[in-house]
């Protein structure tokens, strides 16, 4: 691996695929909580579910992890699945929606870059929700390389869009 490469940049990543241990309680979650379409059904072991008619953006299946307890916080895995939302507003409009339902939050960031909050679904598997800051917004360092921060969230600064 000498040889460096650099990843085309219309790459993107086309979907994450879940093991969950309920596969209901996970469409609660991800289907009637967050409003994704279910796009196709798997019986009883498996539901591909998107945004916009794609044919799937997550995937939730129970081939192995049928009745396991919930992800480890201190073990290897995916960290979080991060859903893209188009406006700030319609981040908004979610955040709204998650403290009606009082669904408990985990976090919630401004990153410079975007505007995020955290929280885990049933089995314990991190999801952020943001949406990406207009990028004539971002800062840069004095090498070039990208600002990042985490700073507190405006929650009700947020929920003023709607």
């Amino acid at each position: 691996m000498d040889t460096p490469y650099t990843v085309p940049a219309q790459t993107r990543i086309g979907h994450v695929h879940l093991k969950v241990s309920d596969l209901e309680q996970s469409l609660q979650f991800y289907h009637h909580l967050l409003g994704f379409e279910i796009t196709t059904r798997y019986g009883s072991q498996a539901v591909f579910i998107s945004a916009g008619g794609y044919h799937h953006h997550i995937g939730l299946n129970t081939w192995h992890s049928k009745g396991a307890p919930r992800a480890a916080v201190d073990g290897v895995g995916l960290y979080h699945t991060a859903i893209v939302y188009p406006t700030r507003r319609d981040l908004a409009i979610m955040v709204k929606r998650l403290l009606e339902n009082k669904y408990p939050l985990t976090g919630a960031s401004d990153h410079g870059v975007s505007e995020a909050i955290y929280l885990n679904d049933p089995d314990g598997n991190g999801v952020e929700l943001y949406w990406d800051k207009p990028q004539s917004a971002w800062s840069y360092k004095a090498d070039g390389s990208l600002e990042m921060v985490t700073n507190p969230l405006d929650v009700n600064g947020l929920l003023s869009e709607i």
